[in-house]
């Protein structure tokens, strides 16, 4: 019997973020309430590189590179719902890819928005904004590779009109759902992030639209992950720094203390062997401007 397919409708999600989406945090957000987590963005050369490796002490399945790190590290609990996002610019690779961790998640997702120099050097990210014949053929290629759903994430365009019609020609190659960044390539977080822009988009296209980018400015609590789907007209939402700073934001009953985050991240991070200093980062992350505090201080000095 075939496992139903992951849906993108009236769901919230952890969204990629490069050194916090890591297991520790996934699972946490699942248990918070998060309905999907994705992954950091991995980068397809390196992927293609990883043997899937069954680990009979953690009770996980890893993807090793020849160096021996452990590249992604997954679990039976988030099987159903982990998306595995890729940074690539080649549809070959993505499928290699694609199809190597294919029947230990629950679907694929391509970043297209990252701005970061880390994803866009290689014509990765939002350096695949400018070239939609590229774009469309790396999703094909997905969606007719694998038998899971294929996603992908982007930033608006100069104009709405650029960007609704960059999104009607991803919906014509079968994707499950289009994850929108409501913010310029160019824009940082400080900037505020163009809600209407979203809006049209979602009004203009059938395939589930999951909004990102509110945090700090929309979404502060729980409540306000329902406000911010309405105002950008979008099936979902997709939380990034929110969830980075305490991610019980997904719990309708939360947010619980940051003590109490911390340490049911710890205990993850313990039980799943996390790589110590990607632990330690997370961690500062969570403290935000408490990171001077004693507590910060101990926690920047601890080596493992």
């Amino acid at each position: 019997m075939m496992a139903e397919r992951l849906s993108f409708r009236n769901i919230t999600a952890l969204a990629p973020m490069v050194r916090v989406g890591t297991l520790p945090m996934r699972l946490l957000a699942l248990d918070y309430g998060a309905d999907v987590v994705y992954c950091e963005e991995l980068i397809d050369i390196k992927m293609a590189q990883c043997e899937r490796v069954v680990n009979e002490v953690l009770h996980t399945v890893d993807f090793v590179a020849p160096d021996e790190r452990v590249m992604f590290r997954t679990c039976e609990k988030e099987k159903e719902r982990v998306v595995f996002q890729m940074g690539t610019a080649d549809p070959d690779r993505a499928l290699i890819v694609a199809k190597l961790v294919e029947k230990d998640v629950a679907a694929i997702d391509v970043n297209m928005g990252c701005p970061k120099e880390y994803s866009t050097k290689g014509g990765m990210g939002a350096a695949l904004l400018s070239d939609p014949d590229k774009i469309v053929a790396i999703l094909r290629t997905l969606v007719t590779g694998v038998s899971i759903p294929v996603t992908c994430k982007i930033r608006i365009l100069p104009t709405v009109e650029e960007t609704v019609s960059l999104v009607r020609r991803i919906e014509e190659t079968g994707v499950a759902a289009v994850a929108v960044h409501g913010r310029l390539r160019e824009e940082r977080p400080r900037h505020p992030l163009h809600c209407d822009v979203i809006k049209a988009v979602a009004g203009a296209v059938s395939v589930p639209i999951i909004a990102n980018g509110g945090s700090l400015d929309l979404v502060k609590t729980n409540a306000d992950i329902e406000e911010f789907r309405k105002k950008t007209g979008s099936s979902s939402v997709m939380l990034a720094r929110a969830a980075m700073w305490n991610v019980s934001v997904f719990s309708p009953s939360g947010p619980f203390p940051l003590e109490k985050v911390m340490e049911d991240y710890l205990k993850y991070a313990i039980r799943y062997e996390n790589h110590a200093f990607n632990t330690k980062y997370c961690l500062c992350q969570m403290l935000r401007d408490k990171v001077e505090s004693p507590q910060g201080k101990l926690l920047q000095a601890a080596q493992t």
